[in-house]
């Protein structure tokens, strides 16, 4: 047992698995019509498995052993037991199609939650999560409340069947039914028994799954590192590790499954059924015992067990959805909101004026990645990031777009701290080109108005001009109408991004927030937007991170950052003559400066 101790692997307690069984009925309050339906096709699916039983019941005793039945008594007992089976199955059809209907609809509202929910998150979360997963838990663990639901419809029915076949044992002999009803503690107990081991291993099952998922996903994502760098070998190999991992949990689920379930429940039954016997033939020694009541109670007896089993087989679905539920609540209850603005923030950016005022910054809260960061970039001008990799300048863009809470400090647009403004107003006003551009499917026109039709089509072939990337979208069959497939991998990187310049364009931002946004673009490329890009930071203040020292000598300031500090700052040529460390950069990449 030593290798089920991670944090999911743990038993979860009972109080805990009745609220998240709570928590997973509240969404299918909405839909009470179709559960409604369901319970009276359960009732009366019931009441028709006790019905069946009584019927042949009498046709023994006051025709069959009598021998007085006439061929006109046979057709219509023969009538009405056909016709007891045809609406069983007509009650058995409501029953499901009802709770089916009101079940899928409560799982469609939990994946929305879910959606929604991870749309809210700060990124620190999904720095600290792997894709894998939290797409497990969106599909995998969303479809196993299927099963839930199911498991919660099994328990209905059977609970019907066992207080419907007790009555029904009550009234042929109370006496014989009280001894069967002693076999309850019994059976309560094998459940609790079951609910508690089982958690353990399907949590675990479920936490091996998702590392399944996530390795699966970092394979596909990764395919062309791995392939160029020829680590199929050692990915399989990991790939194999842990799916024999999984393999295990599921090796354990089938042992509890196959030692606790049905087993226990088929010899307490048979056990019952002993008992039943044995009861009915020590009355027969001081009275007649008629063989239609042992045959209904034999068959009450059966409908009295056999929803146990059957309960009992869906205690490893329900647990598996209970497992399910406490994986997707952990999400739903997540804290790690994206940064909040201020309550009744109604600014608007008007001049597009930045300023940072002694910020600092850590990803995880405790160990500072900017330090103490001050600097304007007054309206209109162009402050540009350089520093080598880990330096800190992205860390700047990702404070200033509001992807992360910064801790000391103020930032401060048009003089407003930037918590005063709406985050649509941000998102609107601050247009952000990455280094590298995603894609979405559709085609190029949606791509550049991000789907959003209040954009027209003169809007974004204008756009698309102003950028120079009607230069090769011209050239396609569709032009506009082009397809994109999965990550616009069809699109060169410089396509891809002078399409991205074209989507921030097409919003008319009055801040540019440029992250070595002509990295990915070839020299030819190159030469072409970077007119574009004098032109559309005239009027736009604009922070720039730059690779290529070459594209930002036109800065009205550049910042010089290591280890998240700034170590000097002034405009190009003012940063030349203190032969620092921007000197050294620039003549590491352009060769030795003349003096």
């Amino acid at each position: 047992m030593a290798k089920y101790q991670s944090a999911w692997s743990k038993s979860i307690p009972v109080r805990e698995q009745v609220h998240i069984f709570g928590r997973l009925m509240g969404y299918t309050k909405k839909y009470w019509k179709q559960f409604t339906m369901a319970l009276v096709g359960a009732a009366l699916l019931a009441g028709m498995n006790i019905a069946l039983p009584y019927v042949l019941q009498v046709f023994m005793d006051k025709y069959l052993t009598n021998k007085s039945a006439t061929v006109q008594i046979i057709l219509i007992f023969a009538v009405v037991y056909a016709f007891g089976t045809i609406m069983k199955g007509l009650f058995q059809f409501m029953q499901n199609f009802a709770f089916q209907m009101g079940a899928e609809r409560g799982l469609e509202d939990v994946r929305r939650a879910l959606f929604k929910k991870l749309h809210t998150l700060g990124m620190r979360y999904f720095d600290q999560v792997p894709a894998g997963s939290i797409v497990s838990r969106v599909t995998n663990d969303t479809m196993t409340l299927a099963d839930f639901w199911n498991v919660i419809l099994s328990v209905i029915v059977g609970m019907f069947s066992v207080i419907s076949s007790f009555i029904a044992m009550w009234t042929l002999s109370p006496r014989i039914a009280l001894y069967v009803l002693a076999f309850m503690p019994l059976l309560i107990f094998a459940i609790w028994y079951y609910s508690q081991y089982s958690s353990k291993v399907y949590r675990h099952m479920r936490e091996k799954l998702s590392e399944l998922n996530t390795k699966l996903n970092e394979s596909i994502e990764g395919i062309g590192i791995i392939q160029q760098f020829r680590q199929e070998n050692r990915i399989t190999k990991e790939f194999e590790t842990t799916n024999n991992d999984y393999l295990e949990t599921r090796n354990a689920m089938i042992k509890t499954n196959s030692l606790l379930l049905s087993p226990i429940i088929n010899l307490l039954y048979s056990l019952g059924l002993v008992v039943v016997l044995w009861a009915f033939g020590a009355m027969s020694m001081d009275t007649v015992v008629k063989a239609g009541v042992v045959y209904a109670f034999t068959q009450y007896v059966a409908n009295f067990f056999n929803p146990m089993t059957n309960m009992m087989d869906s205690l490893s679905s329900l647990q598996d959805g209970i497992v399910a539920g406490s994986r997707i609540f952990h999400i739903l209850d997540e804290t790690e909101y994206a940064p909040a603005q201020n309550p009744g923030a109604n600014a608007t950016i008007t001049k597009g004026k930045i300023e940072f005022r002694h910020v600092s910054f850590a990803y995880d809260g405790k160990h500072d990645i900017l330090h103490d960061i001050s600097f304007i970039a007054n309206p209109g001008e162009t402050v540009a990031l350089v520093g080598h990799t880990g330096s800190g300048k992205s860390s700047i863009i990702n404070v200033m777009m509001r992807f992360y809470e910064f801790g000391t400090g103020q930032i401060l647009i048009d003089d407003k701290d930037i918590r005063d403004y709406p985050m649509p107003e941000l998102r609107q006003k601050l247009g952000l080109v990455l280094q590298d551009s995603f894609m979405f499917y559709g085609d190029i026109s949606s791509n550049i108005r991000l789907f959003n039709e209040n954009i027209t089509d003169e809007q974004v072939e204008a756009a698309a001009k102003f950028v120079q990337a009607d230069s090769f979208i011209e050239k396609l069959p569709n032009k506009y109408h082009a397809r994109v497939i999965e990550g616009g991998a069809q699109f060169s990187s410089g396509e891809r991004q002078l399409l991205s310049f074209a989507r921030t364009i097409v919003t008319d931002p009055k801040i540019l927030v440029l992250d070595e946004a002509t990295a990915n673009i070839d020299t030819e490329t190159e030469a072409l937007i970077q007119e574009g890009l004098r032109r559309l930071r005239k009027g736009r203040t604009s922070i720039a991170i730059a690779h290529r020292l070459s594209t930002i000598q036109d800065a009205n300031l550049i910042l010089v950052l290591d280890a998240g500090r700034i170590i000097e700052r002034g405009t190009h040529e003012e940063l030349l003559a203190k032969h620092g460390r921007y000197y050294d950069m620039y003549e590491l990449q352009n060769g030795t400066i003349t003096e």
